[in-house]
């Protein structure tokens, strides 16, 4: 008789198991799905930010009326909601202020 309860207990945890095996699938895959539907959203947004961020560049022009060059300037945005266009170089030394700052916090 205890051989056959443990028998018993053996099985029920395996088809517990097997269940519980079944269910993480299924949440698996519905997390992949989810996954590749939040991918898809990032490309698009990335797209249109690019698309805008041309678009910007495309109308901007410096003081003697010249386009200016995308490729040695850059677009801020401060939290307030105002547009700064800076060149790279300072932009670049600005964010490794920032980021020395965040440093000395830790």
């Amino acid at each position: 008789v205890a051989a056959q309860k443990c028998r018993k207990r053996k099985l029920n945890a395996i088809l517990n198991l097997e269940e519980d095996v079944c269910n993480l699938q299924t949440q698996k895959e519905s997390l992949k799905k989810e996954h590749s539907q939040c991918s898809k959203s990032i490309n698009q947004i990335k797209q249109k930010l690019n698309n805008l961020y041309h678009d910007i560049f495309s109308r901007l022009r410096d003081d003697q009326g010249r386009p200016v060059n995308p490729h040695q300037y850059v677009i801020h945005c401060s939290s307030n909601g105002d547009v700064f266009v800076t060149p790279k170089h300072l932009a670049k030394s600005e964010q490794k202020q920032d980021n020395r700052k965040e440093q000395k916090q830790k």
